[in-house]
């Protein structure tokens, strides 16, 4: 064998081995995850974190999911194994996966001690703003091997979400409630990652100091908060009837300027790249609100 042949041979070498060498990233939580390989055999525990696989270009390594994984239209012919609050770990570990991937919030904090003390590698999720979103992409693409695929995703993502930046800045605030929820009635506080979407396109949580992330409210709270915007998630993307039970309250500002909307919650709620989707549709209602209401850009101060 010529030397050049024996050079290239030990070059493919090394650079199969490298496909195939270890990784490692930090999780939400700042835990590091290490895996000796590329994970082949992955599980999610939440829809967004299906999501963010597939974006990640790793949609056909995933082995198991969760109910309500339900986009893209390829996650619906992955098995289900619980839901986001009840798993069913004899399933799990049957699936033998190699990482695990679990939101911190919506599935306890417990639950990633408890796949952990199974033996299995977790990866818990926790964005809690946009920018979280792109890289929580790169993460999960450097853990499943797909990393050339997840940056283009993640910088995709990056842009678009620059574009909403820069159109939303300087316009005059709005006040907002976002009602996540009827019977009990539900809001969310300034550390959710939807009311991180509130601010990028100009507007104020009412209940941004509320406690928890999730705080039960009443109407009479809304009432004196007097929101310029009121937007519900619902189900799904039809509207919700009890919306428009906000119309008795004819003193409150969003029901005067006739800002009474609805999202998809899929399209607010999850930590996943649509997410952008349903930020364009906030930004709108509340360029709605500003024109019913005479709401003037704020002018930017010199040099800026």
């Amino acid at each position: 064998m010529s030397r050049s042949k024996l050079i290239l041979m030990v070059i493919l070498s090394f650079a199969a081995a490298g496909l195939r060498a270890e990784v490692m990233v930090d999780d939400d939580l700042g835990n590091t995850v290490r895996l000796e390989r590329p994970a082949d055999r992955i599980v999610s525990l939440a829809p967004h974190l299906t999501e963010i696989v597939f974006a990640a270009g790793a949609g056909d390594k995933l082995i198991g999911v969760v109910s309500y994984s339900d986009y893209p239209p390829a996650a619906l012919d992955v098995p289900i194994i619980g839901s986001y609050n009840s798993i069913n770990y004899e399933a799990l570990v049957a699936l033998q996966p190699d990482l695990v991937l679990v939101w911190n919030s919506g599935n306890g904090e417990e639950l990633a001690e408890r796949i952990e003390a199974l033996g299995l590698t977790v990866f818990v999720s926790e964005p809690k703003r946009l920018p979280d979103i792109a890289r929580s992409i790169n993460k999960i693409g450097t853990l499943s091997g797909t990393l050339a695929v997840a940056e283009k995703a993640a910088a995709e993502y990056s842009t678009r979400y620059q574009a909403l930046e820069v159109d939303n800045s300087y316009k005059a605030p709005v006040n907002v409630f976002i009602e996540v929820w009827h019977e009990p009635m539900m809001t969310v506080n300034g550390t959710h990652i939807i009311s991180d979407s509130i601010e990028l396109c100009g507007g104020v949580n009412i209940f941004a100091e509320a406690l928890p992330l999730v705080p039960r409210i009443n109407v009479e709270s809304v009432v004196r908060g007097n929101p310029d915007v009121i937007i519900a998630t619902g189900m799904a993307d039809e509207r919700p009837e009890w919306l428009d039970e906000w119309l008795i309250w004819d003193d409150v500002s969003a029901v005067k300027s006739n800002s009474l909307h609805s999202i998809n919650p899929d399209l607010i709620g999850r930590h996943s790249p649509r997410i952008l989707q349903g930020v364009t549709q906030l930004c709108d209602y509340f360029d709605r609100a500003r024109k019913n209401l005479g709401l003037n850009p704020i002018k930017p101060a010199d040099g800026l």
